[in-house]
């Protein structure tokens, strides 16, 4: 989350402030650390209480935003007002009961997802796979220390996690501000978030103190079982990983980035990859012998005549168009194709990254529409789909749900949670 916001700001608002955001970090995991140790006894000085009343408020806001909302961002913003507004809740009964509750639901959350890193680092082994399988080592460690009741009996549940979160995020902070901070001038934020080691050759630009040129792309992509609406008890396979046909073919979708007149990204292997399932598992690895000569398609009506059209369309508009060609510039002077690492998908991905870097640049409060964007519910599933493609692979499942999350927070809707004269820019 952090990480998607710091990328609205740009390199130039961030770099500019980088001590401010590490001393920030410093305190904030002093904080932590004190929050941990203090619920370590049972006996908080800060009363559990305390971080309900910081739910609350963030509750009430998505549900009235659900008001105001319509198809999937009222559905995403209800289950989120519901979600918060119950741990909340569990959190001011503050019984036996509900304590136990609270510390099985976030031991089994640390669980599985500690689990599925540890399982897509083995399986994947993308760039610093071994970090990532030392966090699911550690996110494990964490589920057993909620699980058992030693040494508060769970009534220091909810203070030592909100620590634990907090030391984590700041460790973030801080290892970010560290990096920005060596950063050469003119080089995209987006090169410190991505996980291939591609991104690295991406070509520094001058900053133009003239206004940026700010255009309109189209994210097409072409889901595995050809619907972007699969049903619920396949989605999770199907749209966001592969589908198989009747002759046990796999199929993973397709995604491809489009700006009129002159940028199209699609790219595909030269040579069709064997996608049957005894010889699909050994091309998962994100390792250098799996990589292969790869070719990029001219146009979007060359690939829907010579394939289908796409099967949803994305439209992302304030994004800039010179980022973006300095990306696609340097990306197609290497065509290596790689099915986990460096695939369509990901070249989306990463594509939409550089297009929206420093998008609240140009917002009249760029700090405040940062603020204001921890409410949306779509910064979360964004979020949640790039820790996903991380650990895994950028898919084209993923990619959709992705742009669809950013496209809504970079240009949300007005309504009456959210007048109109705050979306305004600073050209207005």
């Amino acid at each position: 989350m952090i990480r998607i916001l710091f990328l609205f700001l740009g390199r130039e608002i961030i770099q500019r402030h980088w001590k401010t955001l590490f001393v920030i970090g410093i305190l904030w995991f002093l904080v932590g650390i004190a929050i941990f140790v203090d619920a370590l006894d049972g006996k908080t000085l800060i009363h559990p209480h305390a971080f309900g009343y910081f739910l609350l408020p963030e509750a009430l806001v998505s549900l009235l935003a659900a008001a105001g909302s319509e198809g999937t961002a009222r559905r995403m913003r209800i289950v989120q007002g519901v979600a918060l507004f119950a741990v909340a809740l569990l959190i001011f009964t503050s019984s036996a009961a509900s304590n136990f509750f609270l510390a099985l639901v976030f031991g089994l959350c640390f669980l599985v997802d500690g689990g599925m890193r540890i399982a897509s680092a083995w399986v994947v082994r993308y760039p610093r796979w071994k970090v990532g399988m030392a966090g699911g080592i550690f996110e494990l460690l964490l589920a057993v220390a909620t699980l058992q009741p030693w040494p508060t009996w769970y009534a220091g549940t909810v203070a030592a996690n909100v620590g634990a979160v907090i030391v984590l995020t700041s460790l973030g902070i801080i290892h970010i501000a560290l990096r920005i901070h060596k950063l050469e001038a003119g080089a995209p934020i987006s090169r410190l978030f991505g996980r291939s080691n591609f991104l690295s050759a991406i070509t520094t630009h001058k900053d133009n103190e003239n206004p940026k040129k700010r255009g309109e792309l189209i994210v097409h992509v072409w889901t595995p079982t050809g619907t972007a609406m699969t049903p619920l008890r396949q989605r999770a396979i199907s749209r966001y990983i592969a589908a198989i046909d009747a002759n046990g073919v796999i199929s993973t979708g397709h995604a491809a980035l489009e700006l009129k007149p002159d940028i199209y990204i699609s790219h595909y292997p030269a040579v069709e990859i064997d996608r049957s399932p005894n010889e699909f598992s050994r091309t998962l690895r994100a390792t250098a012998d799996n990589n292969i000569q790869g070719r990029f398609l001219p146009n979007y009506k060359f690939e829907a005549e010579d394939w289908c059209d796409s099967t949803v369309q994305v439209t992302i508009k304030n994004i800039d168009e010179d980022k973006l060609h300095a990306f696609w510039n340097t990306y197609k002077a290497d065509n290596t194709y790689n099915l986990t690492n460096r695939n369509c998908s990901s070249a989306v991905a990463d594509a939409l990254d550089a297009a929206l870097e420093g998008v609240y640049r140009h917002k009249r409060w760029p700090v405040f529409s940062a603020f204001r964007a921890i409410i949306y519910p779509e910064l979360w599933a964004a979020s949640l789909m790039r820790k996903r493609a991380e650990t895994m692979a950028w898919t084209p499942g993923l990619v959709l749900d992705y742009a669809r999350a950013l496209s809504a927070i970079v240009d949300p809707k007005p309504g009456f949670w959210l007048p109109k004269r705050f979306l305004r820019t600073s050209a207005e």
